[in-house]
């Protein structure tokens, strides 16, 4: 799929000091890279251990096979990650460098390249792990300009927005993202050519955050959306639990719409709020998913739950038309909106 030319939108530079933010980028891309290089000398050694582990493991308890397909996966991750770290040096110098910053060209390029990098960790998931994917109404992720909410349950469905809604409908995403994910170098770099927000959690200046995930939907074009995860975090069961005693504390009005979630968190509803009133004229398409759930790190993906997955995948759109003009109404609204959505991923996990 060719990507729909983007439209100029708000860029946000690393506003931190200069020593720290060349250290944090100096110092991802060196352990990226020698990761990848002790990874691929290590690869055939520990493809033997773990195959040895993943037999007795077996054969001990009946545990499905991870160790092998984990250390595939992880040459596989940093073996993108280094195409993905090329790719930018060759959009930096081929849209001209450092004249070429804010240009339409570089933008165009970071988002077929971050649907690359995407669809690549995705796919080797889903080889290695035997995914069978289950999409349903795809279609209506397009076209843009969209304002998507998409439910967050993993570490690994961060990769869904791009692989899926970039790569079929060529669909450039506005992020709306964890500051914490500044780690990988790809984002860090990658997330400054194209209109993205980072959000820290517990933020001391929310008020400043919050402004610029408003302006993401400035000329938000045809081929775009800004995607956001309401929820915030992944899921667990105390955690919903924890969200809904605080809104039953601070929000008593809308606790009863809260306490009726029992798979996905309640959506915080500044950003999805903000970017509603911010762009009252633009579509909502909201995105579900199931069976990332429960994998919350490493260790859950070690336990065996991914293998032989069916990951379910529906979206549904809303026209700008139909949604209330006030908040209290877009409040109810969006809480709908969620409640129909848990629903929908409690009847999949039956």
């Amino acid at each position: 799929m060719r990507i729909k030319p983007p439209t100029r939108g708000p860029l946000f530079p690393d506003r931190g000091p200069l020593l720290p933010r060349l250290a944090r980028r100096i110092g991802g891309i060196s352990a990226e890279v020698l990761a990848f290089i002790l990874v691929t000398i290590l690869l055939v050694p520990a493809i033997l251990v773990m195959s040895v582990v993943d037999l007795v493991l077996w054969l001990k308890s009946k545990k499905p096979p991870t160790g092998v397909r984990l250390a595939l996966m992880a040459w596989w991750f940093l073996f993108g990650e280094m195409q993905a770290l090329i790719g930018l040096l060759l959009i930096w110098i081929f849209t001209g460098g450092p004249f070429g910053v804010g240009s339409l060209r570089r933008t165009r390029g970071l988002y077929a390249l971050r649907i690359h990098w995407a669809a690549s960790h995705l796919g080797g998931f889903r080889v290695l792990f035997g995914l069978d994917f289950q999409v349903e109404d795809i279609e209506l992720a397009n076209p843009g300009p969209m304002i998507m909410m998409m439910r967050h349950a993993s570490i690994i469905d961060n990769t869904l927005p791009d692989a899926l809604v970039g790569r079929t409908n060529g669909i450039g995403l506005r992020f709306v993202i964890k500051k914490e994910l500044q780690a990988l170098p790809t984002i860090d770099i990658g997330g400054r050519w194209a209109p993205t927000v980072f959000i820290r959690r517990a933020s001391d200046d929310p008020e400043a955050e919050l402004t610029d995930l408003r302006s993401l939907t400035q000329g938000l074009g045809d081929g775009e959306a800004v995607l956001i995860y309401p929820e915030g975090t992944r899921p667990t069961p105390a955690k919903l639990k924890r969200a809904q005693e605080v809104i039953a504390e601070r929000q008593p009005e809308i606790a009863p719409m809260a306490e009726r979630l029992n798979h996905i968190l309640p959506p915080r509803l500044g950003g999805p709020i903000g970017l509603i009133d911010e762009s009252p004229t633009t579509d909502v398409v909201l995105c579900g998913h199931t069976g990332f759930d429960g994998l919350r790190s490493i260790g859950d993906i070690w336990g065996g739950a991914l293998v032989g997955q069916t990951i379910r995948v529906r979206f549904w759109r809303f026209p700008a038309e139909e949604i209330p003009k006030t908040e209290e109404e877009r409040t109810v609204w969006l809480y709908e909106k969620w409640q129909m959505l848990d629903d929908w991923v409690g009847e999949q996990l039956l």
